[in-house]
């Protein structure tokens, strides 16, 4: 279960009574914890309670999956003793066991994910651990630097932003928008409409500054009169409900109950801020990545999209595909329960989400990016491309063979276990080796 940030810390407001953890605080737990000491030996170094110290140390674990020196990670319970060789194309030309790839847990039918029984008990992390740099199992650490920067995270997120939904906001800006192009000031909107605008005019006016209403600052007459200082961007606060039941804890006990299931990474590729972004849908198995213009960063365009695969891949294929998906926190994935449910109420999907700041947890779907970099770096608008577009470059990047595939391409893989009519669902093309392109200059 989540940990909120008045769990851990206390009241906000509190701060100068000393109940905070200071960043000291932190990196003497983390000297603590690397020396072997229990968590009430540390909280008599600190001054605080050990319940304070356990709530620090599990809500900032840290989650690695590295192996340890000649060994990769491995976290099979038949790992010591497997004798299985060439099951997968990644190491068919080796003479070596499967269990020493790091890949086998893709493949193999007797696959049985564990963890160490020692994170179960104090101090529920692998600082200070004996065996820690022979270990293959996955890690969890206390680092007193990401802790740090996590909870100012926390505590600047509880104190910005707009505690407003989608659908309200659709609501405001159907009222308010149409008055103000028409003439009208916000406080004479407010007085005629006080039974539709539930806010005070200070925050219409902060919604107008963040760019939130379709009417604009130009619209008022009086306001383009004056220069306004800059400011960040506002957002959306994501309500943390829909996360009940999702957590990255729920996603791996999920995991261990249905090992066979393929999981589904998505995320979103920004270009310019402000404008249209792309969702991408990864599927970790075969490496294979679609992407999907959005003209919006919002969670309508990302539900929108899902239901639109659902309608052509039809329930049961669905359902064999996207099983699992695995989302960032972002607020265009707060709305899980339209991915995972059909319009009769029939569960198709489970939705799960990273840990806040770990975007390591679906490491392929953000390393994948990469690739679509090259063809639009950074900072270049996508809005000046259309989906046709997008489908060329996707075509592109999955058909360029990659070593961890064995040399094969995403495209050929995702052939092989599915068959081309996915395919040509979502709308991808082989590319013959000498044509591809992963420069700029193929979407110019």
């Amino acid at each position: 279960m989540a940990l909120s940030p008045s769990d851990l810390e206390g009241d906000p407001m509190d701060n100068k009574k000393g109940k905070h953890l200071t960043e000291d605080d932190r990196y003497e737990i983390d000297h603590g914890l690397k020396k072997g000491l229990s968590f009430k030996a540390i909280s008599k170094n600190i001054g605080k309670d050990p319940s304070t110290i356990s709530k620090e140390v599990r809500a900032h674990t840290v989650y690695e999956k590295r192996g340890s020196y000649g060994k990769r990670f491995n976290n099979c319970a038949n790992r010591n003793d497997c004798t299985i060789k060439r099951l997968c194309t990644v190491c068919s030309h080796h003479k070596a066991k499967c269990a020493l790839c790091g890949y086998c847990w893709q493949h193999c039918e007797f696959y049985e994910p564990v963890d160490c029984e020692k994170l179960k008990r104090p101090p529920y992390v692998c600082n200070g651990c004996p065996t820690d740099r022979r270990c293959t199992l996955e890690r969890r650490y206390y680092k007193a630097r990401y802790a740090q920067k996590e909870y100012e995270l926390i505590r600047s997120e509880s104190r910005s932003g707009f505690c407003i939904t989608e659908d309200e906001l659709a609501a405001l800006n159907k009222v308010v928008s149409p008055l103000i192009r028409n003439g009208q000031s916000i406080h004479n909107i407010s007085l005629n409409h006080s039974d539709e605008v539930h806010y005070s005019e200070k925050t219409l006016y902060n919604f107008m500054d963040a760019g939130l209403l379709d009417a604009k600052n130009l619209d008022l007459p009086r306001k383009v009169r004056f220069r306004v200082k800059r400011k960040k961007s506002s957002e959306f606060k994501v309500d943390k409900k829909c996360r009940i039941g999702r957590t990255y804890e729920d996603f791996k006990k999920f995991c261990e109950e249905h090992p066979d299931l393929p999981v589904v990474e998505i995320d979103t590729v920004e270009g310019k801020k402000g404008s249209a972004v792309l969702l991408t849908i990864y599927f970790k198995q075969q490496n294979l990545q679609l992407a999907y213009y959005r003209d919006a960063n919002d969670s309508r365009s990302v539900t929108r999209i899902f239901h639109d695969l659902y309608d052509a891949l039809g329930t049961e294929l669905f359902k064999k595909l996207f099983p699992i998906v695995v989302a960032d926190n972002g607020s265009e994935f707060s709305d899980p329960t339209a991915i995972e449910f059909d319009a009769n109420g029939e569960q198709v999907s489970h939705v799960f989400y990273c840990d806040p700041q770990a975007s390591f947890q679906k490491g392929g779907c953000e390393n994948n990016h990469e690739m679509i970099r090259r063809i639009i770096p950074k900072g270049v608008d996508i809005a000046k491309y259309d989906q046709d577009k997008i489908l060329l470059m996707m075509s592109h990047v999955n058909s360029y063979r990659r070593p961890i595939l064995g040399d094969k391409s995403p495209y050929e893989l995702f052939e092989f276990t599915y068959g081309k009519f996915v395919l040509e669902v979502f709308g991808l093309s082989r590319i013959d080796d000498d044509d591809i392109v992963l420069r700029p200059s193929l979407l110019s």
